[in-house]
């Protein structure tokens, strides 16, 4: 571990110059008397290191030295493929790991190139949760992660909508989506869909897996969200909108809801009739009470019952 601590103190000072003890403990998650540990192994060694007073100091490389001992490890080959997931990385323990390749790759560049690519890095930032919603850290993510990686089960208690269950899993992948960790997983002959933050107890088991031949994580998850979309909105209802209300449909409607969505001509008030996908009568009614009084439901019969029920119900409890 020391060795690859090594080569990547030498990689970070020759791919960004001065840097400072606290900034090269924080790369590799030591303490500063490791790193000063480290640079008298390198100086020792011959590298030609050296440290800079001052408020703009630091350790530095002597001009012109350049090394290309900056192969990756194979844990900091892998991590690379993480590297466009922001934190993620971190979440599944791979932050330091993922920092050190990314650190490698630039030492090898040519000077223009490491500092086009320090551009695209200040310039580019993932953000992954939505709006107002912060990403989750569920206590068993690592534990997940590491049990797919190396085809291990797992046992999970897992905590449904419906009721608290245990499951033998085959943790086929893991997949981020807003900001919320899901495990595609194996149980018994079909292919199922947890939320991680859901699952109360796991424990590791010693049988290994095979996935299922020709299994693909990302055209699965596809096929499956696109699947559970049309579940959720099978309905369709008819709506008379408001200039006001039209421009609220991208903010208050999901983007499915609005596919195929059909838009009449304004009437003289400039109002305009709009067909899009709904839920169930109680998901619809709640989604297009959003709207307030820039809406009117036409149809379907029941719906616009159900929304006139609600209303009458609001108004009697807000009446003295």
């Amino acid at each position: 571990m020391r060795a690859s601590r090594l080569l990547s103190i030498l990689m970070v000072l020759q791919a960004r110059g001065a840097v400072t003890a606290q900034a090269l403990a924080e790369e590799c998650e030591v303490s500063l008397r490791t790193i000063y540990r480290d640079i008298d192994a390198l100086s020792a060694a011959g590298v030609p290191v050296y440290a800079e007073r001052g408020a703009g100091g630091g350790y530095r490389l002597l001009e012109g030295y350049r090394t290309r001992l900056n192969g990756l490890s194979a844990q900091e080959a892998q991590a690379l493929f993480l590297s466009g997931l922001g934190d993620a990385a971190t979440a599944l323990g791979l932050g330091a790991v993922l920092a050190a390749a990314q650190t490698k790759v630039t030492a090898g560049l040519p000077a223009n190139l490491r500092s086009a690519a320090a551009r695209m890095r200040a310039r580019f930032h993932l953000d992954a949760p939505g709006w107002f919603y912060e990403a989750e850290e569920p206590p068993f993510l690592q534990a997940v992660a590491a049990a797919a990686w190396e085809q291990h089960l797992i046992e999970i208690c897992y905590q449904s909508w419906r009721a608290e269950k245990r499951r033998r899993v085959a943790p086929l992948g893991l997949v981020l989506k807003s900001g919320a960790w899901y495990l595609v997983g194996a149980v018994d002959s079909s292919v199922r869909t947890y939320r991680i933050s859901r699952i109360r107890e796991l424990e590791p088991l010693a049988e290994r897996f095979e996935p299922p031949a020709g299994f693909d994580l990302a055209a699965w998850w596809g096929q499956s969200t696109r699947r559970l979309e049309a579940e959720m909105y099978p309905n369709q209802a008819t709506v008379r909108l408001s200039p006001l209300g039209l421009r609220m449909l991208e903010h208050v409607t999901p983007s499915f809801s609005r596919a195929g969505m059909v838009v009449g001509e304004p009437d003289a008030e400039g109002w305009r009739i709009v067909t899009l996908r709904v839920g169930s009568l109680w998901e619809a009614s709640s989604e297009l009470m959003r709207f307030g009084a820039e809406a009117e439901v036409l149809e379907p019969p029941e719906l616009r019952a159900r929304v006139k029920e609600t209303l009458e119900q609001m108004r009697q409890r807000y009446t003295p």
